[in-house]
């Protein structure tokens, strides 16, 4: 065997360990994206179910606390916009606003629930205290599906910047996911004043 056929061999070797490297951090990187998808598919099942809950919650409340109606009317309304932003991120845009629409949503069910603690026949009735403990379970499991979708984020955001994986990432148009984060308005309590 010639030295040249020696180079060519190495040197065709070296190539497939390149190929083969570059295959797995793509995969990787594919493998990364996917599970971003599906882990804001599973945000979206608990906010959905979490939308489907607040008419019955409106309802049975409405029914012992009539004159909240600016309390109802606000989750109404966080209610609709919610449906408005998750009809505008179909397609994974905007994901910002539909978190900023669920963080109020979230915010006018504090308030609804905070303000029902005024009406001892609500706290006791069945209904409600069945919807109230759905609505903790729903966020107990929109909470948890919000971590794993931002530490699924993490990691592909972390792939896509660290060398090597940002070259393939760069070369097959990887893009960096967004974190599901609260608004700046959600992160401070809600008031709640029993004296209206």
């Amino acid at each position: 065997m010639s030295v040249s056929m020696i180079v060519l061999i190495i040197i065709l070797v070296l190539v497939v360990l390149l190929v083969i490297w570059g295959i797995g951090i793509y995969n990787g990187l594919v493998n990364l994206r996917n599970r971003v998808a599906n882990g804001w598919a599973q945000i979206d099942v608990q906010l959905k179910q979490r939308a489907d809950l607040v008419p019955n919650l409106v309802q049975t409340v409405k029914g012992y606390a009539s004159h909240e109606s600016t309390v109802l009317e606000e989750v109404t309304k966080a209610r609709a916009d919610v449906a408005q932003a998750q009809a505008q991120t179909a397609g994974g845009d905007q994901m910002q606003a539909r978190a900023a629409a669920e963080q109020r949503l979230g915010q006018s069910l504090v308030t609804l629930m905070a303000r029902a603690e005024a009406y001892p026949e609500l706290k006791a009735n069945q209904n409600f205290l069945d919807l109230q403990r759905q609505l903790k379970d729903l966020e107990d499991k929109i909470a948890y599906a919000r971590q794993f979708y931002n530490d699924v984020v993490q990691k592909l955001n972390t792939r896509i910047e660290t060398v090597p994986s940002n070259i393939i990432a760069s070369l097959f148009h990887f893009r960096q996911a967004q974190y599901f984060q609260a608004d700046e308005g959600s992160r401070q309590a809600p008031v709640v004043d029993f004296g209206q």
